[in-house]
Formats: C-alpha cells, sequence, structure tokens
C-alpha cells in the first residue's frame, strides 16, 4: 500500500512526515500513523492508494477509516486521482 496526501488548499509538495515503518508493522498501525500525522499536520484530505486488485486491501483499509475517530467520511477517489484504487479520506478539524 502506497498513500499520497494531496490537499485542495495546500501545494502537493507537503505531505506528513511519518518515519518508514518496519516490515512487522501491521496495516492498521501504518494506517492509523499516517492518518495522525496528517491531522497533526493540518491536513483535512488525504488520499491512501490501495491499488485495484479483488479488493482485499481497499476493504480492509475501509474498515480501518470507519472507526478512526479523526476520520469525517472516505469515498472512492475520482478517476484522475486513482478511482477505485484509492480512497479519499476526509480528516476532522482541529478545534
Amino acid at each position: 500500500m502506497t498513500t499520497s496526501c494531496p490537499t485542495t488548499s495546500r501545494s502537493r509538495s507537503r505531505t506528513p512526515s511519518t518515519s518508514t515503518p518496519s516490515r512487522r508493522a501491521t496495516l492498521k498501525d501504518v494506517v492509523a500513523s499516517y492518518l495522525d500525522a496528517a491531522h497533526e499536520a493540518g491536513f483535512r484530505e488525504v488520499r491512501i492508494i490501495h491499488g485495484r486488485g479483488i479488493g482485499v486491501q481497499r476493504e480492509a483499509v475501509r474498515a480501518l477509516l470507519a472507526r478512526h475517530p479523526k476520520v469525517v467520511g472516505f469515498a472512492d477517489a475520482p478517476p484522475e486521482r486513482g478511482g477505485w484504487g484509492a480512497t479519499l479520506v476526509v480528516l476532522k478539524r482541529e478545534i
């Protein structure tokens, strides 16, 4: 799984800073760490690229997103941003 972090109001060159996970990191750990870093950096939207395949990673990622406390919503990316091979995630605003 790869991730990217474009936003509608920020430069595409800015991405949340996260360390590269070890081989033992789980999908849950990687997604949670990425979302936490993006939220802390002030991002309102991120894109998680999980690939098309048969949908196993997509469903696993979406199950995690559904339970993450900083996620407001998520949906398939539009075709120009990955289509059903990527998920756009809307994060809560910091208060």
